[in-house]
């Protein structure tokens, strides 16, 4: 299933900040063999609240209302200044010691613990700073982070876009664009997106033209996993969370990052998802009814009379170079070459009797398309039916259909 919807990103975004090896774009292998969706080595394989999982009854706060400005603060500075050097001249790398300051002087009134932070001084590769904060109410995770995005590069867009519901059970979901052109996206979601705790997970990410990236997670409880649930919402409300991750100072510390390469030398846009879905869709067996389509991500869900079902496509190029990593010891190399193999599960969302059948093929050239079948209308939901909706056999010739061809 699509890596960057991941159900626990506050875990991995936090683990992306502590990893401490300088490879700060090592594909996940699990997700890369089982995920279907992975970019390789080439993209930042970052899973996300984006990302997420959701509260049944809670409005996001200020929708239809006007945004807060990263100016909107008293007279705090305009876009684009921030107290530290811009992005033309040398910049010193922030130190965990700055952004733990900056997070506290941010917060509204309580008590801060359990202090971490790791700057770009420190050595990190994505500096980031996390705080236990207590308002009164119950203490609660918060994290900022820090790195660098190609604006309106493909990851760009996987940051700020809302997930689809399909692939992502969450509560609401905003997208706007800022008037200094910035992108900000607001989640409110869970942990753990088939609600096995509830544990919640809101967060706000803003992506500058300038390429500045800064992310904000809160929970309501002291850390995202094996830690009780200690108040009915994360601390901040939407307002505040704006407030927080547009304030100027992140954008300054982020001046201080490296842009980064693997962005840089991102290929050509894939094919549109449109697209995909209709050449997916010609390939169906007529007896099969599509009920959905995805709009961010080819996907669709079908019914064939014996239950709804999800299934999904994906079509990349230049994945060559993860070859051994996809396909190993089982795996079929067809007479021109094509490498093809079959994979079967329970899916990555940990439901109970889910199936999941998976057909990956890889061309000569580094064409790879990946065909899967789950036998549940969502990634989350119970199973609708016993197997999958499409079996191994029509996955296969889905997967190796010269259909494909015109995407190469």
């Amino acid at each position: 299933m699509p890596v960057e919807h991941d159900p626990d990103p506050f875990e991995t975004r936090l683990g992306h900040a502590l990893r401490d090896a300088g490879d700060r774009f090592t594909a996940d292998r699990a997700a890369l063999v089982d995920g279907g969706l992975a970019r390789g080595r080439r993209q930042r394989l970052r899973r996300r609240t984006a990302v997420l999982g959701g509260v049944a009854g809670v409005a996001l706060a200020g929708v239809g209302g006007a945004l807060l400005t990263p100016w909107d603060d008293g007279g705090a500075s305009r876009p684009g200044t921030s107290g530290r050097p811009s992005a033309q001249a040398p910049v010193a790398p922030v130190t965990g010691h700055e952004l733990i300051e900056s997070l506290e002087k941010m917060l509204p009134e309580g008590e801060v613990s359990g202090q971490e932070a790791k700057g770009g001084a420190d050595g990190a590769p994505a500096p980031y700073a996390r705080v236990v904060f207590d308002d009164g109410e119950g203490a609660a995770g918060i994290v900022v982070g820090l790195d660098r995005i190609a604006f309106g590069g493909q990851h760009a867009r996987q940051t700020v876009d809302c997930p689809d519901r399909t692939l992502v059970r969450h509560d609401a979901c905003v997208s706007t664009e800022l008037p200094d052109g910035s992108l900000l996206k607001l989640f409110q979601g869970y942990v753990y997106a088939d609600g096995r705790a509830k544990t919640k997970l809101w967060s706000a990410d803003l992506v500058t033209p300038a390429g500045q990236h800064v992310f904000v997670n809160e929970l309501n409880a002291a850390a995202e996993k094996d830690s009780p649930v200690t108040r009915p919402e994360p601390p901040l409300s939407t307002d505040r969370l704006k407030k927080l991750v547009a304030a100027p100072v992140w954008r300054g510390y982020a001046d201080s990052l490296p842009e980064d390469p693997v962005e840089a030398a991102e290929p050509p846009a894939e094919p549109s998802v449109d697209s995909v879905l209709d050449t997916f869709a010609a390939l169906l067996p007529r007896k099969v009814k599509v009920v959905e389509r995805g709009e961010d991500y080819s996907f669709l869900v079908l019914d064939d009379g014996g239950g709804r079902g999800y299934v999904q496509v994906d079509v990349q190029h230049n994945m060559g170079d993860v070859a051994g990593e996809l396909f190993g010891e089982g795996s079929e190399t067809l007479p021109d070459g094509t490498l093809v193999n079959f994979r079967e599960n329970g899916g990555d969302k940990g439901v109970p009797g889910a199936v999941m059948w998976t057909v990956d093929s890889l061309r000569t050239d580094g064409f790879r398309v990946v065909v899967s079948a789950l036998n549940a209308p969502t990634q989350h939901d119970a199973p609708s039916r016993t197997a999958p909706v499409l079996g191994k056999e029509r996955l296969r010739k889905i997967a190796l259909s010269p259909e494909w061809d015109r995407y190469r």
